[in-house]
């Protein structure tokens, strides 16, 4: 295992291991503060962020590493006179690691293949592997366990977040239920959850897409939503993706559906009065900035468990 590109490319085993590390990190943050040192981190950004940059460049120096931030807008990648192939080859012998915010899956696959350093996907359109790595982690503090709970999805299901969901869900044990409209542009992808109810039969995991909003939600141990508006999506589509979703938007009423003691995520940024009510986003149910402060010691994880691989592989 050199790459974290996607939860898909990684067994049961491997998840749970990635997530006791980083419950640990947490727990003993001192006891990793070398853990990285002399390391560096190039992070490639093709898509805009806040909590990718801030937790990963955080997370290397709090790892006695280092991090680099470059923007591909104005790199010979991103202007076509570079090809994924060379850029991941050069990359290779400056840094220790590669961590990239890409819109095309392919390209990050493609990196990987290229790279002999580690490769970490920070984002592509299909997947987002270290945020659901971050929400099972926070599952796992909340809940005391995350095999046999059941989460809700609601609302735009064919993006990064239900596919790496589907994904995680599967490798751990818990039951998904996505709730989305009837129209295949907002359900996920086919081959992705044939994809991953063959690795829930080793965990027992139930997937199911419905498409009535409480039915998803009820008896929940968790409810999820995300933006209805990805970075991929044209701004003019606003108006006829929240007409679609509205009936999927998590409000107190649909909250109340799920378990007394159920949580509300949401991997922000998010709107309120849009996804989700205000009053939900701010309730006290809500952990998503709990959700948010995990992305942080997530990464450290991640980091410390691919370098330290790379590093015993190369001996």
């Amino acid at each position: 295992m050199k790459d974290l590109i996607a939860l898909a490319g990684w067994d049961g085993a491997t998840v749970q291991a990635a997530l006791e590390l980083g419950l640990d990190v947490k727990r003993r943050p001192a006891a990793y503060g070398d853990a990285l040192a002399g390391r560096t981190l190039i992070m490639l950004f093709e898509k805009p962020s806040l909590r990718t940059r801030v937790s990963f460049e955080t997370g290397m120096s709090q790892l006695g590493g280092h991090a680099i931030h470059y923007d591909l807008g104005g790199s010979p990648l991103g202007a076509g006179k570079e090809t994924v192939a060379d850029t991941a080859r050069v990359l290779s012998r400056y840094v220790d690691a590669i961590m990239a915010r890409l819109f095309s899956h392919a390209a990050i696959e493609e990196l990987a293949r290229h790279a002999t350093v580690p490769v970490i996907n920070g984002l592509t359109d299909d997947a987002h592997p270290t945020q659901v790595l971050a929400d099972l982690l926070t599952i796992q503090e909340k809940k005391g366990r995350l095999a046999g709970l059941t989460m809700a999805y609601l609302g735009d299901s064919r993006n990064n977040v239900t596919h790496s969901l589907l994904a995680g869900c599967a490798r751990v044990g818990m039951n998904l239920r996505v709730g989305c409209p009837p129209d295949p542009a907002f359900a996920p992808a086919p081959a992705v959850l044939a994809a991953a109810r063959e690795a829930a039969q080793a965990t027992g995991a139930r997937l199911e897409v419905v498409h009535e909003a409480r039915a998803a939600a009820d008896g929940a141990d968790v409810v999820y939503t995300d933006s209805w508006m990805s970075y991929h999506i044209d701004p003019a589509e606003a108006e006829a993706r929240v007409g679609a979703l509205g009936p999927y938007r998590v409000d107190t009423a649909l909250m109340q559906a799920a378990r007394p003691d159920a949580i509300f995520m949401n991997c922000l940024p998010a709107q309120r009065g849009v996804e989700q009510t205000a009053e939900v986003l701010d309730g006290p149910q809500s952990v998503v900035f709990d959700q948010a402060e995990n992305r942080l010691h997530m990464h450290k994880a991640v980091l410390v468990l691919l370098l330290r691989g790379a590093e015993g592989a190369s001996r």
